[in-house]
Parts: structure tokens; sequence; C-alpha cells
């Protein structure tokens, strides 16, 4: 027993650490979590205090093997996972399958670090702990909690509405939100306001835009405000009150009344928690919040920096802390006061305060060294590895600067004895942080009008020249919809969710179509609409913003030993099994619920009724099954916001010669055959409303039902495919000629979800091996492994690179640009 064996969740972090800890230790990887609950069945024992049952997830009894193994050999084993609930959990299903027994017992010890460096690592394996159950009983309290309501709650979606659908604790929440902001639009009555403004020039330079506000000691009020107004304001209700107030300012005389100049500072903002990184990521970088973790994982688990090896550049980016270790502040003001120098350092170092309950054992998301500068690393970084360390150096040594100071001038213009006029202007007197950075924004506010805006020297008493009175008409504007960044806000305000489960959210809601996004802002489908619904009228208690929060703060106490987990679910499951009888009584059957109108069938003249199906609602004859007549339901806009395309008028059937009909489906409008469910022709409606053309039929016959093959025209091109669909439904895969390393069988070409290709087993699912890079039929020229593969460059070149990781082999060749792959990548 020569060696220690370490135990982490990813192979790259894995890579890292082996360089710091030398030959006396093994370091291994769990890939992720190795047990959890079983996907066939609650696996939660009700009556025996919701003892929970585990199993090895498909595909890591290997995982498992290999760590049993090499834990064989090992006399102690080091649990390095990540230092959060979410890691302390697969730290303990690890500690449960390597510990043993009796005298094959193992020493099983829990090491903590907050960055991937050579100090953290080398202090980490000093200073050992034990795993903590408090953090396993939190996060198995969560995992609980939303297994019960997702194996509970979405069955009743499958019963009334349709089955693919799915109910989540937090997640439905968040759909609730997007929900009643789109209500609050749609039923959002604008008003209208209007504002005055006077250009004015005084003795010096430059003119200036006065603003007015108040009229005979009444405050001028815009934007947005309820129907009542206090006695003391005043509101610009309609075109004729502007132009008579305009008429009537032209006829005045502007003297300055009063000047105010004083200094106003800017502090700085603390170092990113994962909320704000998403935020900003989201504003400043047009990142999604699940690519901004991805990006960010690869920064802390380790980036190869030349000589210097695998390196992790950040802290832990699950984080809602935002404390920072003496070290690190150390260093920061070090570099400060040399690039920027002592003008910009404060006297001592700046300690930000963490909101309630974060968990101050973490650290803020920084550069593990704010030495290594963006410009220092560029050349070992991809694109977006780039962009987001920079936005985090920026951030973490903008935070220990000096505020920025303006000076803030204030001038009051008198026109007349009834109106007074006020122009606002900052002029930066020192820069302070914003050397360095400046937070995005949601929205532009006052403070960026008031930058914007020179004003010339003036003094008390001085006549002003008017130039122009502009009077400009505004109504009030309903909230705006949310984007990834303001619903992150959002939930985190309302205390919803933690680090580790923003970016499941954002992509959970999207891919069960509750919602689209467009131009970056979320809009609730139909689907979403309905199910939102549903779950408000039947789990209002459940579903609701604040008894979620209760729950996280829960969640926070079991981790802090101040309440039991077990208590936890009781109180939870006593009130949830009301609400899921009532529910099973009487949730609304959306599915099978019908509404009469005065529509009439075409084809047999009885009442057309909308019905809701997979892709919608839509118009069915009251006489099924006699009838099978069926209608699209006319929309001026799809629910994206875009107008609907084409009609379909004089397009035939090409395979039986009737009229085809338009039809909305799953991916949008598409035509159908009349004929159907005789005939069930469709075709393509591409962009711009025109019709795809009909399929093209080869002479080559279909291997399983001898019918001849056409090429069809897909959501990502043509492909090849049977013409005796859906009878048949044997779809040519394009095959590369290179056998599979894994199982021997075919590699052949695939598309992804978004249409973008690589390169599978055709063996799937027996077999998931898969690659990006295009492989070729030809063995390395250096190693003679059996293939090699084709890497593509955004600059249009080609690089063949040899798979073998002890291979070297790298030839750069001309090519042309992929440009299907590039579109998509781009």
């Amino acid at each position: 027993m020569t060696k220690a064996l370490v135990v982490v969740e990813s192979p790259s972090k894995a890579k890292t650490i082996n360089k710091y800890l030398g030959s006396g230790y093994k370091v291994l990887a769990s890939v992720g979590h190795i047990k959890d609950l079983p996907k066939k069945g609650i696996g939660i024992d009700f009556e025996n205090n919701f003892e929970p049952t585990y199993e090895t997830i498909p595909g890591k009894e290997k995982v498992i093997k290999e760590l049993k193994s090499a834990a064989k050999d090992a006399d102690t084993i080091y649990v390095a996972t990540d230092p959060d609930r979410e890691g302390e959990a697969i730290g303990w299903h690890i500690k449960e399958e390597l510990q043993g027994r009796g005298k094959n017992k193992k020493q099983i010890r829990r090491v903590l670090f907050n960055e991937i460096t050579k100090s953290a690592i080398q202090q980490s394996f000093k200073n050992p702990t034990e795993i903590d159950q408090r953090l396993v009983d939190a996060q198995q309290a969560r995992r609980l909690l939303d297994r019960i309501v997702g194996y509970q709650v979405s069955p009743l979606l499958w019963d009334k509405v349709r089955r693919g659908l799915s109910a989540g604790r937090v997640q439905s929440v968040a759909l609730r939100l997007v929900v009643e902001r789109e209500r609050d639009i749609l039923g959002f009555v604008k008003t209208e306001y209007w504002t005055i403004a006077a250009n004015l020039s005084a003795q010096l330079p430059p003119a200036f835009d006065a603003r007015l506000i108040k009229i005979e000691d009444k405050t001028v009020k815009a934007g947005d405000f309820g129907k009542d107004l206090k006695n003391t304001e005043i509101h610009i209700r309609g075109e004729s009150d502007a132009v008579g107030i305009t008429a009537d300012l032209e006829k005045q005389s502007f003297i300055v009344s009063s000047v105010a100049t004083k200094e106003k500072k800017r502090n700085p903002v603390p170092p990113f928690i994962t909320s704000k990184l998403q935020q900003e990521a989201s504003r400043k970088l047009r990142f999604p919040v699940k690519k901004t973790m991805q990006v960010a994982q690869r920064l802390y688990e380790g980036i190869e920096l030349g000589d210097e090896g695998a390196v992790g550049l950040i802290t832990y980016m699950r984080t809602d802390s935002t404390r920072v270790s003496d070290t690190a502040l150390s260093e920061v003001r070090e570099l400060i006061e040399t690039q920027f120098g002592s003008g910009y350092l404060p006297e001592k170092a700046i300690h930000y305060r963490s909101k309630k309950n974060a968990q101050d054992a973490h650290e803020a998301i920084r550069p593990s060294s704010a030495m290594r500068t963006p410009e220092s690393v560029a050349r070992f970084l991809g694109k977006d590895e780039m962009a987001l360390y920079k936005l985090i150096w920026q951030r973490f040594v903008a935070s220990q600067m000096l505020p920025a100071v303006f000076d803030q001038t204030t001038i009051e213009i008198a026109a007349g004895p009834k109106y007074m006029l006020r122009a606002t202007g900052s002029v930066l007197k020192f820069d302070g942080f914003l050397k360095v950075y400046e937070e995005g924004k949601d929205e532009k506010d006052e403070e960026d009008a008031e930058r914007a805006m020179s004003l010339p020297i003036v003094k008390e008493g001085e006549q002003l020249k008017l130039n122009r009175v502009t009077p400009e008409q505004h109504f009030t504007e309903p909230p705006p919809r949310f984007t990834e960044a303001t619903l992150v806000k959002a939930l985190e305000e309302q205390g919803i969710g933690r680090p580790s489960t923003y970016a499941s959210i954002m992509t959970v809601i999207q891919d069960r179509e509750y919602v689209a996004r467009k131009e970056g802002r979320f809009f609730p489908t139909e689907l979403g609409f309905i199910v939102n619904d549903l779950l408000v009228e039947s789990f209002n208690n459940l579903f609701n913003v604040q008894y979620t929060a209760h729950m996280e703060e829960e969640l926070d106490e079991i981790e802090e030993g101040k309440m039991r987990w077990t208590d936890t679910l009781a109180e939870f499951y006593g009130k949830f099994t009301v609400d899921l009888e009532a529910a099973k009584q009487h949730m609304r059957d959306v599915k099978r619920q019908e509404i009469i109108t005065d529509e009439k069938c075409e084809n047999c003249g009885s009442a057309m009724a909308i019905k809701f199906g997979r892709y919608g609602q839509f118009l069915a004859c009251t006489n099924y099954p006699e009838c099978k007549t069926t209608r699209d339901i006319p929309k001026p806009h799809d629910e994206a916001g875009e107008e609907a395309h084409a009609e379909a008028a004089e397009e035939t059937c090409d395979n039986c010669g009737r009229p085809m009909v338009l039809k909305r489906g799953r991916f949008g409008q598409f035509l159908a055959c009349t004929g159907y469910p005789e005939c069930k022709t469709t075709r393509k409606i591409q962009k711009g409303g025109q019709f795809a053309a009909p399929d093209v039929v080869l002479e080559e016959n279909c291997p399983q039902c001898g019918q001849n093959l056409v090429i069809k025209q897909g959501r990502f091109g043509p492909f090849t495919a049977c013409s005796n669909y859906p009878n048949c439904k044997f779809v040519k895969q394009e095959t590369t000629g290179v056998a599979c390393p894994e199982c021997g069988g075919d590699l052949v070409v695939k598309k992804g979800k978004r249409g973008k290709t690589f390169y599978g087993c055709a063996s799937y699912p027996t077999c998931k091996f898969a690659l990006w890079d295009k492989p070729l039929p030809q063995p390395c020229p250096k190693c003679e492994n059996r293939f090699i593969v084709e890497k593509f460059k955004k600059d249009g070149t080609r690089e063949l690179v040899c798979r073998n990781e002890d291979c070297d082999y790298k030839e750069a060749v001309a090519a042309e640009v992929d440009t299907e792959n590039a579109a998509l990548t781009a």
C-alpha cells in the first residue's frame, strides 16, 4: 500500500490535481454522481421515515469497479469532490462504496479546497476532515423533495394534458413568474403623459436641456404612476395641455435660480457570486446561463498553460459568498499598486458582507491568482474562456479599488413666476475602480442620462437664452419580459433556488417547451400557460414563491444542524398529500375538455369544438369518430411574437392529387394532405413562407421493405429515408468507413439537437461512443493508430490529429470551410 487514492468528479480536475500531489497519490474521477434514486419507482419508503433507496447509475458500474480496485491498494482514501452540498453527497456515496467493513475497512478523509492551485491543494491535504453529514442531509432532503413532487405531480399532467410533461418544485415556480409577468404585460393599460424640455444657452457653451419639473409649486409627474395624484403633483395628460404649456413657456424669461455642485461617490461592486456572474455574462457576453457555467467549470478545473501544465484559473464557481481569503486580498492589493498606482488603492482591504444564509466557507468567484492577467493567459484560452476569465478578473480587481468620484451639478431655472426647470449633469472627477470595470445594466437609468449631459458654467441670477421648447409624448410601459439574467435575479431576490440550480431551471423550462425565447426574452407558450394554471389551481401553496423560499431556508437550517431532514420531509409531505388527493379528483382535464364554437364542420355540418392536442389548441368536429375533420386555429402571431406565414392556396398533394392545407405542429406550420388519414403526405414550409419541394424519388430500394428511397427535407437539411413512411421508418445513415474503437461497429454521420454534425456509433444506444471531429479511415502515420480525425478551424483550414493521447501527430492542411457546422457554431 504505497499510494493514497484521491477521488474527484471529473477527469480534467483529476489531471490538474495529480500534477500537484506527486507519485504517492493516485487520482481517479467518479465522473459525477455514481448513485441516485432509481429511474423506475419513486425510491422513497414513506412508511419508514422517508428512507431512500439508492441504485448505481446505469453505466457507472465500470467506474465503481475501477475505484474499488484502486482502493484495495490504498491505505487512505481522500474524497476531493466539490465543496458544496452536491459534492458532499457524491463524496458520501463514494465513501459508502469504498470504505469496506471489519478488517478491510478503509480510512476515508475529506479534503476541501476552493481553488485548484498547488498551495490550495497541498494545504487541504495537510488538514483533511470528515464527510459533513449535515451537508449530505440537506442535499438528500432537496433530492427527495424534488423526487416527490416530480413523481407524483407529473403523472397528473400526463393524464390531463399530455405525456412527457413535468412539474418541479422550483422549475414550476420559475414558470409561474414568467406567466404572471406575461399576464401583467397583456393586462397593462398604457397611460399617456407628456414631458417638456427647454434647450437653453448660457454665456459660455455648451447649450443644454432643462426639464420642466414644477408648475405653480406642483411637481410634474412623469413615468409610471397610479391613478391618484397627490395634491402636490400634476400630470400633463394630453397634447392640448402640453401645447398650451409650451406656448406659455416660450413667452417667459429663463433665470438661473440656483446652482449646486456636490461630490458624489460610486462604490465598486463585490466580486462575483454565481448568480451575479450568470447575470453579467448574459448582459455583457450574451452567454446563456448554462454556457456560463460550462465555461466557468473549465476555468476552475484547469487550463493547460504551456510549461506550467494544467492550472485552475478561478475559484469554485458555485457560491453565494463574497468572502475573499487574506492571501488573495494581499495579492490583488499588490497588483493594484503596481499596475495602477497607490492612488487607486484603499488604505485597507475591502470586506463585503454576504447575504443571509450564504455558505461563507466558500469564497467569491475570483482568479486563483490576480497576477495572472487576462493578457498573460490569452494565448492558452479559447474565445469564450478568455471573455469569461477577463470578466471575472476585472470584477475582482475592481472590487478592491477606490470609489469613482463625480462632480454632480444641478441647475434650477425659473421661467417666470409659474415654472421651474432643472438640468443635472455629472462629470467624472476620478475614475477609481471604473478604470478597470463597470457593471452592466438591464435597463438605462437616470445616472446614464446625467453622465451624458454636459453643462456650462453658470451663476445665480444669470439670464439664459431660450433656443426652443420641446414637448414630448410618452406612454407608461409594462414591466419587461424576463431575460435569463433578470429571471435569475428575480429567483435570487425571492430566495428561490441556489447557485447550483439556476442553470438547470433555465434549461428545463425551455426543454419542456413551457417558454420560448425571442430576442433574449422569455415568452410563455400556450402549453406553459396551461400547465402553470393547472398547477396553481391545484397546488397554489406548493408552487408559491413564499413557500418555495421557506423550503430553501429549511434546507439551510438542515445544513446548519438546526433541523432534522426527516422533519422537513414530514412537514412538507403532510400538506402535499392533501393537495395531491384533491388534485386527483378536481384538476381540469384539458386533454378531454372541449369548448363548443359557432364554427361548422365543412364536411358534415356539425359544430366544431376547441380541443387541446400535443401541439396546442385546434378545432375538431363534434361528430367524432364518424367525422374526423380538424382545423388549425388561425393565429395572427405565434407564441414568440412572429407573424404567421403562408396560405395553402392551390397546393396539391404529389401522392394523391388532393388539396393541401396549412397546419401547425411541434416545429411550426406545415402543409398536410386533406386526404388524411388515408394519405399522410406532409410538406415543410421554409423561411419566408416558401413551400418545400416534394420528396425526390431515388432508384435505390429500402433494405427493410423494398420500397423506393427518397430524399426528404428535415429540420436540418436533406436526408434519405424510405418512401413507405410511417409504415417503414428506415433512414439511411452516411457511414465514415471507420470502425468504432469501443465495439467495432460503424461510425456514422449524425445530427445533434441543433443540427450540428457529429459522428456516433451505429450500435447506439448499446454503444454510446461519439465524436465531434470527423474520423478519417486512414491510420496515424506516426503511431499507426487505426484512424485520425479532421478538426475544422474558423479560418477555413483543417487539421489532421491523432486521437491517441500518447501521440503528438498533428498536421495542418488547406481545406474548405465546413459551412454547415461553421454557421451553426458561429
